[in-house]
């Protein structure tokens, strides 16, 4: 008994170390008023890792990271500490998403549990309203987009005496441009994007589309400060495939532009290159769902492996739900066990996804499980999320997290001599 009362004092000095704010049971006096609605708070109740945001509670289905490093496990509340140890939470203790710990009486006097009684949960606190966990299991894939948006702490290094740059992307569902600053050491920045609708894939993208899109992006960029020299141009694998591509090419080059064109493997490689940051080279790997195209890539030996498997856009081409699972899962195994905690997802349907998520204007966005998108009702967004699924299934990664700043033509700026 000595012993478990030494262990959880210091699991909790420990945890004060990461955590910004320390909030025990033994002090209301502590915590004048609830914190402020909506805040993510994680709760061992009745046994149960449960998430609360505002009214609504639901089972936990992952493990979380929470602002200040540490990792709450979500099948037994045990809190792993950036310091090395650990320290579960005990029934009827919250944690919420910035790390601060209050005890299972405070707890209750702020709203956030019920009280307990004879190991089930009762409605103890009518002024706060919460729903058992046993009563949300069902329809918590319609809920989870706007309560599940958990923060993800890493913040990119900012570039030192930046250079800008400019790109522009022919996609296979847009003409898109870039500017990033970036210094020597490949930091970088993202300055501007501008996003545009050119319907390549569909073979209705004409030669004075291309001639206007081209020269108000060159325009603007050239107004924003970028040299007429660090204005490149790039042609996605996505689009590479529609046969419209190659006059657009010969179009572009008749105006006196340099195009690049990127396969699969190296439109991969570069969207690895922009969104896997260093310190998750060795756990984690990027997914980008394009519409042409998905790639999924990870650092093998410290090198790119990229694989490409089918596009949201497979549905336009009369190919099965099943197969296109079937695939992508064969894909993804591929995966080394070891690079799976972590999935960097980029591309179109994510950034849809991201969107149901996002709090504010963070760069970084945990997106919900599959099944949190089922109801979505664009064509292509639900063909992304057959995808998205076949992802989860096969890697059994319990954290997507989009890039809202990273996409390939940004690594292809990376790779160009600085």
């Amino acid at each position: 008994m000595i012993k478990q009362v030494l262990f959880r004092l210091l699991g909790l000095v420990l945890l004060s170390l990461c955590a910004p704010r320390l909030i025990l049971a033994q002090g209301p006096a502590v915590l004048d008023a609830p914190p402020a609605m909506p805040l993510t708070w994680f709760i061992k109740q009745d046994q149960h890792m449960v998430v609360r945001r505002g009214a609504v509670v639901m089972v936990m289905d992952r493990d979380v990271v929470l602002s200040n490093g540490a990792r709450i496990n979500h099948t037994n509340g045990k809190v792993e500490l950036l310091t090395g140890g650990s320290m579960p939470l005990q029934e009827g203790e919250a944690m919420s998403q910035n790390g601060e710990l209050v005890g299972s009486q405070r707890a209750l006097q702020l709203g956030l549990t019920p009280a307990v009684v004879s190991g089930r949960m009762a409605a103890a606190v009518a002024a706060t309203p919460v729903v058992a966990p046993a009563v949300v299991a069902a329809p918590v894939a319609a809920e989870t987009p706007a309560a599940s948006s958990l923060t993800f702490a890493y913040q990119a290094p900012a570039p030192v005496n930046g250079k800008l740059k400019g790109v522009v992307e022919l996609g296979a569902s847009g003409f898109n441009s870039f500017i990033i600053r970036v210094d020597k050491q490949q930091n970088w920045k993202l300055e501007k994007s501008e996003f545009g609708n050119s319907l390549v894939m569909e073979n209705m993208a004409t030669d004075d589309d291309v001639r206007k899109g081209l020269k108000s992006y060159i325009a603007q960029m050239l107004d924003y400060g970028v040299g007429g020299h660090d204005i490149h141009f790039v042609v996605s694998s996505g689009a590479a495939m529609a046969d419209v591509t190659r006059r657009i090419v010969q179009n572009l080059k008749g105006l006196g532009y340099v195009v690049n064109t990127v396969t699969p493997e190296q439109e991969g490689a570069l969207g690895l290159k922009a969104a896997l940051p260093p310190s998750y080279a060795n756990k984690a790997f990027v997914a980008d769902i394009g519409s042409g195209n998905t790639k999924i890539s990870w650092l093998q030996n410290a090198m790119p492996k990229a694989l490409d498997t089918y596009g949201a856009k497979y549905y336009q081409k009369g190919i099965a739900d099943e197969a296109v699972s079937r695939d992508v899962a064969d894909n993804a195994r591929q995966v080394p066990a070891t690079q799976r905690q972590t999935c960097f997802i980029i591309g179109g349907v994510p950034y849809e996804l991201a969107k149901i998520n996002r709090q504010g204007k963070e760069r970084f966005t945990v997106l919900g499980p599959p099944a949190a998108y089922a109801e979505l009702p664009n064509a292509k967004t639900k063909a992304g999320v057959t995808i998205y699924k076949a992802l989860v299934d096969a890697t059994g990664c319990q954290q997507f997290v989009f890039d809202w700043d990273a996409n390939f033509t940004i690594g292809y700026l990376l790779s160009l001599p600085q």
